[in-house]
């Protein structure tokens, strides 16, 4: 089982955020929800109130295995913002952990030099942000330690492509067909 975090901040996309919570729950892995404020409840884009599981300073990112990072707007700007994330996405992909974004959140990484040389994809508004990137359009892309997604109508996608790498293409499969997921 891996530990994963997902990082909510003010202005969070809920289906990219919760669609991977729920399906990455469901297999078993751990998930922990945790605000990037000083608050565990967070506000997405929309006025849904979210109770976190943990606040940023609590994560023990020397246990963590995945960083998740969900699109919505301000949510991408203000993780993008919040250096002491932006320092562990640094060390994550240095280190070749798994690090995954949707929507407009993939910008991050580019903006960060993570994506050169990747496959990637995002929201169609922020592929200029994919620096250095091979840009698919396909509603998640794998890439090595990089896992992106296009958009809240890709959630479902995304979070199997993140069960896939972590238990497998069966795994992921059987999780679609649990679900109720037709492509």
């Amino acid at each position: 089982m891996s530990k994963i975090a997902i990082f909510f901040a003010t202005g969070f996309e809920e289906i990219e955020a919760l669609t991977v919570v729920d399906i990455l729950r469901r297999a078993e892995e751990s998930v922990e929800m945790v605000s990037i404020t000083d608050e565990r409840r967070v506000t997405s884009s929309h006025g849904v109130e979210v109770t976190a599981d943990k606040v940023f300073s609590e994560v023990n990112f020397d246990e963590t295995d995945v960083i998740v990072l969900p699109g919505g707007m301000p949510g991408t700007k203000n993780l993008e913002a919040f250096a002491p994330l932006m320092e562990q996405v640094d060390a994550f992909v240095k280190a070749g952990k798994l690090v995954t974004a949707i929507c407009a959140a993939p910008s991050i990484l580019g903006h960060r030099g993570h994506l050169k040389g990747k496959t990637a994809c995002s929201f169609p508004t922020f592929e200029d942000h994919l620096e250095g990137a091979d840009l698919k359009r396909e509603p998640a892309v794998i890439d090595g330690n990089i896992i992106t997604g296009r958009g809240m109508g890709a959630a479902i996608p995304f979070g199997l492509a993140i069960l896939e790498k972590l238990q497998g293409k069966d795994a992921a499969e059987a999780m679609a067909e649990k679900i109720v997921f037709v492509k």
